[in-house]
C-alpha cells in the first residue's frame, strides 16, 4: 500500500491519473457514510423486537403421520389409559398372590387350574376365586379376582391342578391399566417439539391428529451480479451462492418454511418487486448482500423505502456482522444479512433465529454452554462485541473439578465458508474487553451439537395445578421436565441438588403445619395453594353415598368385595391414606398409582371402588367426593436457584390474578 507522499508524487506525474485518483477518492469518501449510526447489539435487538410481531402465527391441525418436527399449539391430554387394561407381562397363570405365599420348589402351593385360558384380545367373564388359577398369555387381560401372574417356568400343571413353586407379590407380573399413562393426564404440553418419542406417545393414546403452530414462511433472496447458483460452471469474478443454502436450511432447522426467491441481479426495480412479492407471501423476508450504503448496494436502497416503521437499525457493533440491517414492515421482519458467509450465519442466529423460534411457537432457547481454557492469547477490538469461533479439544487426564476442554480459535475471517461448519462453538468477547489471555477460562456456546436441556426440572408430588403452571411456563418459552415420585422423594431430590423445584404436601404431625417444618438449611419455600383431599367413588355407590369419608372407609376397609386403589409410597396422599386406614390393608392396597388422575381413572373404570384424590380431579372425572382434609401444596427450591429465570417466572405466575383464577377453576384455593 503506497504512502500518502508516494501517492501525491504519482498523481503529480499525470493529470489523467490524478483524475482517476480523485474520482476513486470521492467514491470512497461517499461510501464512508455507511456506518455513522452504528449502535450497540442489545439496543439493536430491542428496536427490532419492538417493531416486529413475536407471537406464534396461529394453529393448524395436522395428521399424526405428518407432525414430526412440529411444535404443539395445545396441551395433549390422554383420553384413555395406557395400558387400557390390567395386562400380563409374560406367559403364566393368573392367581391371587396370597394363595402363593410360602411356595417353594420342595413344597409347592397347589391351586385348582380353571379350564379357561386367556389369550390376547380376550375378555373373560370368569373370576379367579381363592385357591384357583387361570392360564394367561403375554398381553392377556387380567381376570377379575386375580392380582398377580406366576411365570410358567415356576409352575407345573398336573391335570386340573397347578403346582406353584415360587411365591409372587400382589401386582407381580402385571402392568395395571393407567400405569404408564392415566386418562386425564397431560402427556404433552404446548411448545413441545414432536420427535419420534412424542409421536409414539400420541399413537399410544390413540391420537390421529394434533394442533401445531403454523410454520413461518421465510423469503430468502440473494443479491448481486457476481452470484451464481451451485451447478453452474464457475466463471472468473463469480462466486457460488452458499448463503441462500445455509440460510434456507437454518430456517428449516428452526421450524420455518423457507421460500427461495433465487438470485436477483443488481437491478433496483426488480429487487423492489421481489421484496414486495416476498412481503405479500411470507412472514419474514431475508436478503443476503448489498447491506452497505454504497451506490452499488441495492438491498439497502430497496429496504430503505419500506415504512411502518422501515429500518430500525443499520450497523451494529459486532465482529463479524457489523453491516447488518434490521427493518420491519407491518410487523413483518425484513433483514439484510451481510454477504460474507460467517457474518451472515452469525447475524442470522443472533437476530433472526430468536424471532423465528417465537413465530414457530418454540419460545426462548438457551443453547448449551461448556467451560474451556483458551489455548492462545486473543486480541479483540474495543467497542465491538466479537464472536470468536473455536474448535474444542479434549485435554489429557484431569480431575473431576478441572476444566477438561481447550478452545482453539478457528481464524480465517468472516468470508470463510468452512470456518463455521468446522467450529464446535464460539466465545463471546465483550465489547469492553481488549485482550483474552491464554489459559483464561471461557464459556463456549455449542453450535447445536447437543440435545436441548430442560430449563426447569421439577420432582415431587403430582398435582393438576402443577400441570397448569408447567403448561404456562412452556408457553412462556421455558422447557420443563417433571417426575412424579411423591413429596418425600421430591424433597430428597431437591436437597441433593438434582432438581430446581420440588412439589410437596407433607403434614408435620407435631406442629400441624404443612411443608415448612421439613425445610433444611439452604432450602426456600415458595407458597403454592391449598387443595381438598378426599375419598373418590362412583356416584350411586351406596357404600359411600351420604356418608362421611371416615365412616365409609371404616365400613369398607374389611369388605373383601370392595377394592381400593392406593398411592405410591412417599407421597403425601399415601401418608394420609395410611393414617385413615389405621394399619388395615384392604383389598387393592398393594396396587399403587403415581398420580391423582390415575386414582380417578381406576375408580371411574371400575378397576377399583374407591381411592383418595383431590377434589378437582374427582370433579373432572365425574366421581363422587367425600372431603377428608384441606392441605397445602407448596414448592421447595434451593436458595442458590431462587433467582433462576424459570423459578422467577413461576413465582410471578403464582401471584398473577388470571393464573389464580385458572387454579381456582381446577379446585385449588389461594
Amino acid at each position: 500500500m503506497p504512502s500518502a507522499r508516494q501517492v501525491e508524487t504519482i498523481v503529480q506525474l499525470d493529470s489523467g491519473v490524478r483524475g482517476v485518483w480523485n474520482s476513486w477518492t470521492r467514491k470512497m469518501m461517499k461510501s464512508q457514510e455507511q456506518f455513522l449510526d452504528v449502535i450497540d447489539r442489545d439496543e439493536a435487538e430491542r428496536r427490532f423486537h419492538a417493531a416486529v410481531s413475536l407471537r406464534p402465527l396461529g394453529e393448524e391441525w395436522v395428521l399424526l403421520a405428518e407432525c414430526l418436527g412440529r411444535v404443539l399449539a395445545r396441551d395433549v391430554v390422554a383420553a384413555v389409559d395406557v395400558p387400557s387394561f390390567d395386562r400380563s407381562n409374560f406367559d403364566g397363570f393368573a392367581v391371587r398372590a396370597e394363595d402363593t405365599f410360602g411356595a417353594a420348589e420342595e413344597e409347592p402351593r397347589r391351586l385348582k387350574l380353571l379350564p379357561e385360558s386367556i389369550a390376547t384380545a380376550v375378555v373373560t367373564q370368569t373370576e379367579v376365586q381363592p385357591g384357583t388359577s387361570m392360564g394367561i398369555a403375554t398381553g392377556g387381560m387380567l381376570p377379575r379376582g386375580a392380582d398377580a401372574i406366576v411365570m410358567i417356568e415356576h409352575t407345573d400343571a398336573v391335570g386340573e391342578e397347578l403346582l406353584v413353586r415360587r411365591a409372587v407379590n400382589a401386582g407381580g407380573g402385571v402392568a395395571f391399566a393407567g400405569t404408564d399413562i392415566a386418562s386425564g393426564e397431560t402427556v404433552l404440553r404446548t411448545g413441545d417439539r414432536l420427535t419420534s418419542r412424542e409421536t409414539g406417545v400420541l399413537a399410544a393414546i390413540g391420537v390421529d391428529r394434533v394442533a401445531v403452530w403454523r410454520r413461518p414462511r421465510v423469503a430468502v433472496i440473494s443479491t448481486g451480479d457476481e452470484i451464481i447458483p451451485p451447478g453452474e460452471p464457475m466463471r472468473p469474478g463469480m462466486i457460488y451462492d452458499s448463503n441462500a443454502r445455509i440460510i434456507a436450511d437454518a430456517v428449516r432447522e428452526l421450524g420455518g418454511e423457507p421460500v427461495e426467491y433465487g438470485i436477483v441481479r443488481d437491478d433496483l426495480p426488480l429487487l423492489r418487486q421481489r421484496v414486495e412479492e416476498a412481503l405479500a407471501g411470507c412472514d419474514v423476508v431475508l436478503l443476503s448482500g448489498g447491506t452497505s450504503k454504497g451506490e452499488g448496494d441495492l438491498s439497502y436502497r430497496a429496504v430503505r423505502e419500506l415504512t411502518d416503521p422501515g429500518i430500525v437499525a443499520h450497523g451494529v457493533a459486532l465482529k463479524p456482522g457489523k453491516p447488518i440491517c434490521l427493518a420491519a414492515s407491518a410487523g413483518k421482519a425484513v433483514v439484510i444479512l451481510p454477504g460474507f458467509p460467517t457474518s451472515a450465519i452469525f447475524t442470522f442466529h443472533e437476530f433472526v433465529a430468536p424471532v423465528l423460534r417465537r413465530l414457530a411457537g418454540r419460545g426462548i432457547e438457551s443453547p448449551p454452554v461448556v467451560p474451556a481454557r483458551l489455548a492462545v492469547k486473543v486480541n479483540s477490538e474495543i467497542g465491538r462485541t466479537e464472536y470468536l469461533l473455536v474448535g474444542l479439544v479434549q485435554c489429557g487426564e484431569t480431575t473431576e473439578n478441572e476444566v477438561k476442554l481447550a478452545a482453539y480459535p478457528m481464524g480465517k475471517g468472516s468470508g470463510s465458508v468452512t470456518t463455521f461448519s468446522h467450529a464446535d462453538g464460539f466465545v463471546t468477547i465483550d465489547r469492553h474487553q481488549e485482550i483474552v489471555e491464554q489459559a483464561a477460562i471461557v464459556q463456549v456456546q455449542l453450535l447445536g451439537r447437543d440435545l436441548p436441556l430442560a430449563d426447569l426440572v421439577v420432582i415431587g408430588s403430582h398435582c393438576v395445578g402443577l400441570d397448569c403452571l408447567l403448561g404456562l411456563l412452556q408457553q412462556a418459552g421455558f422447557r420443563t421436565k417433571f417426575l412424579a415420585v411423591g413429596s418425600t422423594a421430591g424433597l430428597d431430590a431437591v436437597r441433593r441438588g438434582e432438581c430446581d423445584l420440588a412439589g410437596m404436601h407433607l403434614l408435620d404431625p407435631a406442629t400441624g403445619e404443612y411443608n415448612r417444618p421439613y425445610l433444611s438449611p439452604g432450602l426456600v419455600l415458595i407458597p403454592g395453594y391449598g387443595r381438598l383431599q378426599g375419598v373418590v367413588f362412583r356416584r350411586g355407590d351406596q357404600r359411600f353415598e351420604g356418608r362421611s369419608a371416615e365412616e365409609s372407609v371404616a365400613a369398607v376397609k374389611t369388605d373383601s368385595a370392595c377394592v381400593m386403589v392406593n398411592r405410591n409410597q412417599g407421597s403425601g396422599t399415601r401418608i394420609l391414606i395410611d393414617r385413615l386406614l389405621g394399619g388395615a390393608k384392604p383389598r387393592g392396597y398393594p396396587v399403587q398409582s403415581r398420580s391423582h388422575n390415575a386414582v380417578a381413572a381406576a375408580v371411574a373404570q371400575g378397576r377399583a371402588d374407591w381411592g383418595v384424590a383431590i377434589r378437582g380431579v374427582a370433579d373432572l372425572a365425574g366421581l363422587g367426593f367425600l372431603p377428608l382434609t384441606e392441605e397445602r401444596y407448596d414448592f421447595v427450591v434451593p436458595q442458590s436457584r431462587i433467582d433462576r429465570p424459570p423459578v422467577r417466572e413461576l413465582r410471578r405466575l403464582l401471584a398473577d390474578p388470571s393464573v389464580r383464577q385458572k387454579l381456582a377453576r381446577l379446585g385449588m384455593t389461594l
